[in-house]
């Protein structure tokens, strides 16, 4: 690793940007561990800044590092006590970094075909988000449309959860379910509701064609006026003593199930 920029003082204000950017941003994304890092210098993906602490660099990420700086990226050093706070978790990995936010919009994902779309409405954990996100790439959906009252999956926490599967799968920023059920329509998807009870048993529905998924929140599920909107609905079968499935669980046998109908060579990269 050649000589880099290094930081030593708490009020640069590049340490003050990093920590606004862990309370939310419209433009970039906080990329906080090696592993997103990785990933989005390999996804080609702008990354900014990248801010490594000493010991981090020594110990196991100067490759890394050196790989940041062939990508253009400015890479900084930092002590461990200010990477504590530029970083938005309790035990800093060694790396944090600034990169670029680039959502899909609706029209590009909905003309992936054979499209696989998850519509998420109401999923307010950010861990869920970002589940749903990875269990979606790893089984070959071909984007996420996320509604209002859905975490940001471009948030810092969705994105650890994802591990970097928001790079590579189209996701949109939030948009009114109702209108992106009518452009679903309008491009020939099959839209389902997933619903506790009362639905098409999952084994049973048909997934091999265009179809949208919809997902309600955490305890409150779809509304109703979306389920009403829905070509159909799927139920997960259980036993009768569990009412209802993790969002993100439910949406990985989702995917799982779609991928399995479509054939094998899906979930084979």
């Amino acid at each position: 690793m050649s000589a880099v920029e290094r930081i030593s003082s708490r009020q640069n204000p590049l340490v003050k940007r990093f920590r606004e950017l862990a309370r939310g941003s419209e433009e970039h994304l906080l990329l906080d561990g090696e592993h997103l890092l990785a990933e989005a210098i390999a996804c080609a993906l702008p990354v900014e800044v990248a801010a490594f602490s000493d010991r981090a660099v020594e110990a196991r990420l100067a490759s890394l590092a050196a790989v940041a700086e062939r990508a253009g990226v400015r890479t900084i050093t930092v002590s461990d006590s200010i990477l504590s706070v530029m970083s938005p978790v309790q035990q800093p990995s060694g790396v944090v970094a600034i990169a670029a936010r680039r959502p899909a919009s609706l029209d590009e994902i909905l003309a992936v075909a054979p499209q696989l779309v998850l519509m998420l409405s109401g999923v307010q954990d950010p861990g869920n988000a970002g589940a749903i996100v990875r269990a979606a790439d790893g089984c070959g959906a071909t984007g996420i449309i996320t509604g209002e009252g859905t975490a940001d999956p471009f948030g810092w926490k969705a994105l650890r959860g994802a591990m970097g599967s928001t790079f590579r799968l189209p996701v949109s920023t939030p948009q009114p379910l109702a209108s992106a059920i009518r452009r679903a329509h309008a491009s020939r998807l099959h839209v389902l509701a997933t619903v506790p009870r009362g639905g098409t048993s999952l084994p049973e529905a048909d997934l091999r064609g265009p179809v949208a998924i919809l997902l309600g929140g955490e305890g409150a599920g779809l509304p109703a006026e979306l389920v009403s909107l829905a070509d159909g609905s799927i139920t997960i079968p259980m036993r009768h003593a569990v009412e209802s499935l993790n969002v993100a669980v439910s949406a990985a046998l989702i995917v799982y199930e779609a991928a399995r109908q479509r054939g094998a060579h899906v979930l084979v990269r």
